[in-house]
């Protein structure tokens, strides 16, 4: 194994890295300053887009810095997981960054969806203008009735019935459903007259935002923050009718396509962790040179030095864990790499929230202001312990794959 970056991936990091700081980090407080000032609040029906988001997007794709994460040199970079890593570690360090580059989340997990298992039909309705841009998408899974880190706890149906099919259900945590260029929903849900194992009892159902039966009926705040103008909602389906050649890959398949799905996503969403957790590092020690107290800086007060130097081999031991299981995922699929990948999920949120919180100590009152990106940084280091599936989960793959390596099979299991 050989973690050294293809020249195809350092051109695309450098290229990225300069792109963020010669154009994005210039206007990224006055464009989110600009939305809290103009912020209603969770009334996301009045929500709109700084027009600098659309002017950095069209520069970003003319410099061919677009669609970054698809494995895929027709349609996006061409580059493989690993390759992306290090790209995606880079947007971390910005909150603008991730969308300029139309690697947002949840459209990235989308448009792989639809790459890997949509028709031609879906594809040249709903991928192709993902692609472009110029719409974005909603991923609705988890429910607010039921504990939704066990997927089969699902009660959201899915009901075929001729060429439709019938969805009803509630979701919640679903992000991106406030956005205004919000257009199409991957809705999972219990296929309810399909038979089948367990594994093959769900379906991913594409659900255009303004059919009938689909109501929003909030967005749903994070400490107090209603991530304006993306949002995260709760959403009631009342008898959806849709056509049956919505449903992504035929009844049943919705299983497989999440684990398809959230492998990369993932691999991206860590390194991006990585990235914000370098920023941090940045911000606590400048800071910390910076400010002086009892006649010290405060890097020289109280173990602070000790928490940079934890703080750094934190972040490096978190970076090659992730690396490591971006390539095994290349190498051998997302089952292949699943011990790794649970572990990373683990890891890398955690480190971040550690990183966060100590910056957050170093600069005071500042730390838990919107004057530094820190607080922004905190809440998607706690949020990402639960999206995805939570830490306990993630510890429990690890677990049970541990103890069939020494031959104790799941049907021993209490």
């Amino acid at each position: 194994m050989n973690f050294e970056p293809s020249d195809r991936s350092k051109d695309y990091r450098e290229r990225v890295r300069r792109f963020i700081q010669k154009h994005i980090q210039p206007v990224e407080a006055q464009y989110w300053a600009q939305i809290r000032s103009a912020s209603h609040g969770g009334d996301w029906r009045q929500w709109k887009i700084p027009p600098v988001m659309e002017e950095l997007k069209a520069r970003a794709r003319a410099e061919g810095l677009w669609n970054l994460f698809l494995p895929d040199a027709k349609l996006g970079a061409g580059l493989s997981t690993l390759e992306y890593a290090l790209v995606a570690e880079e947007t971390g360090r910005s909150f603008m960054a991730p969308e300029v580059f139309n690697c947002n989340a949840p459209d990235t997990g989308n448009m792989e969806v639809l790459w890997r298992y949509g028709s031609e039909e879906q594809k040249a309705r709903w991928l192709t203008p993902l692609l472009a841009g110029e719409i974005r998408s909603v991923f609705c899974m988890t429910e607010p009735d039921v504990a939704s880190s066990d997927a089969t706890n699902m009660q959201a149906t899915a009901v075929v019935q001729g060429d439709e099919v019938m969805l009803n259900g509630k979701k919640w945590w679903s992000s991106g459903i406030g956005d205004p260029r919000a257009k199409i929903i991957i809705f999972m849900a219990r296929t309810a007259n399909e038979g089948g194992d367990r594994h093959h009892q769900h379906s991913m159902v594409l659900v255009p935002l303004d059919t009938k039966g689909v109501e929003i009926q909030r967005m749903l705040p994070v400490y107090g923050d209603y991530d304006e103008p993306h949002g995260h909602g709760e959403v009631h389906f009342r008898d959806v009718r849709v056509p049956v050649s919505n449903i992504i890959a035929g009844p049943g398949r919705g299983f497989e396509i999440a684990q398809g799905r959230l492998g990369p996503g993932r691999i991206h969403h860590c390194m991006r962790c990585i990235g914000a957790a370098e920023q941090t590092l940045d911000l606590m020690i400048d800071r910390g040179m910076s400010r002086t107290a009892f006649g010290k800086p405060l890097l020289n007060l109280g173990g602070n030095r000790e928490r940079v130097a934890e703080a750094r081999i934190a972040i490096d031991q978190a970076r090659l864990l992730t690396l490591y299981a971006a390539w095994k995922l290349d190498e051998l699929g997302a089952l292949g790499a699943m011990n790794e990948i649970s572990a990373i999920k683990v890891v890398a949120p955690n480190v971040l929230q550690k990183v966060v919180d100590d910056a957050i100590q170093i600069h005071g009152g500042a730390g838990v202001s919107h004057d530094t990106p820190l607080s922004g940084f905190f809440a998607q280091a706690r949020t990402l312990r639960l999206a995805d599936g939570p830490d306990e989960v993630h510890k429990g793959v690890i677990a049970r794959l541990e103890l069939a390596r020494r031959g104790f099979s799941r049907s021993r299991e209490s």
